[in-house]
């Protein structure tokens, strides 16, 4: 069983060597976000590499978006693309390329290799694509619904540049786009000829079977986690007023959990809506965390688990409703109020800081890291990215020749961890210069509701978002918010802490 959880792992890391490599955009070389996995014949998920947890729960449902449309239309050479967030896709950036892996003389696929990479601009009202006021998913991006990227080993570059170049927002960078999406074919390909190895050495059928086996091993330990866990609820406020509520109960005799998120606030007006596939992410996530075994995350983690997510409700919203914080922000919350009903983690930063700037000519994208949670046995972390994203932040060297700023200071956020007899970590200052006219924009929370403290905790510091301008002014503004900067401007992120354990 080690030995084949680490092949598995293997090639889920060999695949990401291979886009961190041969992609273009600071986005996915320098920063990471992005995240590779393989799926059963059945679109399983198998394993993953320990890449962006917000994509690998929700990439099976990209897999399986592809089977149900396409099914037996698929042959050898076939690759698939799609970013639809009603159609396993999560939010437009995110890009999800969908390889289906032809073994000799069969004529449907054995397995399938899925790479997600969050493009540095993919349209929409401002550039980097997270506007923080859309109001519908049209105004956030190009929508790509489940479409043939490569047809029996013919990239459609043609076909794909016109669909970026459409509709009322088109993407601003399209060469970038086709030359990430080629990296993102690249490592689709290394996964499909490392399993082609796995399979000549060991035989289709101990593969097959062993890609049960791992997935009956993940269903069996997180069985054991929920042994040892008791029913509890928990609702978090957010910052424009909505709520994630949900109550966990344990059925003992089944070994099982029940999820239920009823009491959550409805669809929202604004862009914080997340679909169902980020809900059962941050679940997955969260069980899979609770597990000390060294296990790949796969989909046998979920079978204990029974998700309710109430029809129409922020975390199972009807088109076209905007969703570009929920894959970013909506997420950080699910797995904060986890945590918080399992009364096992105190809140941390719960939010991902998205940080864009740019005009016609550049897009930049980034998350900036803040403060862990601390939890019954130990302190949180300061300065880190925290659950639901796991991006670096881009070198300074890189972030200055590749783009007209200048990064100020950079350091963290003396004492913004809630006290407690476990302290949470503290967030982070981040300032940034620029050097020529641009817009930016922040999407975030937790500027006005504070990561909560549990079991006599204290509360985290809530962030900071504000511009200081050449003239010696400054604006100060919450947790959304667009600007035009100047050359000379400064934009300052002070980013929240985590909540305190235990009484101090």
């Amino acid at each position: 069983m080690e030995v084949f959880n680490n092949l598995f792992m293997s090639i889920a890391e060999q695949m990401g060597s291979t886009l961190e490599n041969t992609s273009h955009s600071v986005n996915i070389k320098e920063r990471l976000d992005f995240s590779c996995a393989i799926f059963d014949g059945d679109g399983n998920l198998i394993a993953n590499a320990p890449h962006m947890p917000v994509h690998l729960g929700s990439m099976g449902d990209s897999v399986q978006a592809v089977i149900r449309q396409h099914g037996k239309a698929m042959g050898p050479g076939d690759v698939y693309v799609l970013n639809a967030p009603y159609n396993g896709g999560t939010h437009l950036p995110d890009i999800t390329v969908i390889t289906p892996i032809f073994l000799e003389g069969e004529t449907q696929p054995s397995f399938y290799a899925a790479s997600r990479g969050h493009h540095a601009d993919v349209g929409g009202i401002t550039p980097g694509s997270m506007p923080p006021t859309s109001k519908t998913v049209d105004q956030e991006g190009v929508l790509i619904d489940n479409l043939l990227l490569v047809e029996r080993g013919r990239f459609r570059e043609a076909e794909m540049r016109a669909l970026l170049a459409s509709g009322p927002y088109p993407a601003r960078n399209i060469d970038q786009n086709i030359a990430d999406l080629g990296a993102q074919i690249a490592a689709n390909a290394r996964g499909a000829t490392e399993l082609g190895r796995m399979v000549d050495q060991f035989g289709l059928a101990v593969v097959r079977a062993y890609m049960g086996h791992v997935q009956n091993n993940a269903e069996e330990q997180v069985r054991r986690v929920i042994d040892a866990l008791k029913d509890g609820s928990f609702a978090y406020e957010m910052d424009d007023g909505a709520t994630i509520a949900l109550t966990v109960t344990i059925d003992r005799a089944k070994r099982s959990a029940k999820i239920d998120f009823t009491g959550t606030s409805p669809q929202q007006p604004n862009n914080f809506n997340a679909p169902s596939s980020i809900c059962r992410a941050a679940v997955l996530y969260v069980f899979r965390t609770l597990v000390p075994d060294d296990i790949p995350m796969n989909a046998g983690c979920l079978r204990p688990l029974d998700i309710v997510i109430p029809e129409g409700c922020m975390l199972n919203p009807r088109y076209p409703a905007a969703v570009v914080a929920g894959n970013v922000e909506t997420s950080q919350v699910i797995t904060d109020t986890l945590y918080g009903a399992l009364g096992i983690m105190a809140g941390a930063q719960g939010t991902m800081n998205n940080f864009t700037f740019g005009n016609d000519l550049y897009q930049y994208y980034e998350t900036i890291c803040g403060g862990a949670g601390a939890g019954a046995t130990f302190h949180g972390m300061s300065g880190v990215h925290t659950h639901m994203t796991n991006s670096r932040l881009t070198d300074p060297e890189i972030l200055e020749w590749r783009f007209p700023v200048l990064l100020e200071s950079f350091g963290l956020r003396n004492n913004s961890g809630g006290a407690g007899q476990f302290h949470g970590g503290d967030g982070v200052i981040r300032r940034v210069r620029f050097l020529q006219p641009m817009t930016a924009a922040i999407l975030a929370n937790r500027r006005k509701i504070p990561p909560f403290g549990l079991a006599g905790g204290q509360p985290g510091a809530v962030g900071r978002n504000y511009v200081d301008r050449k003239n010696g002014s400054r604006e100060e503004f919450g947790a959304t918010h667009e600007v035009a900067m100047t050359a000379g401007d400064s934009f300052v992120i002070e980013t929240p802490g985590g909540g305190g354990f235990g009484t101090p």
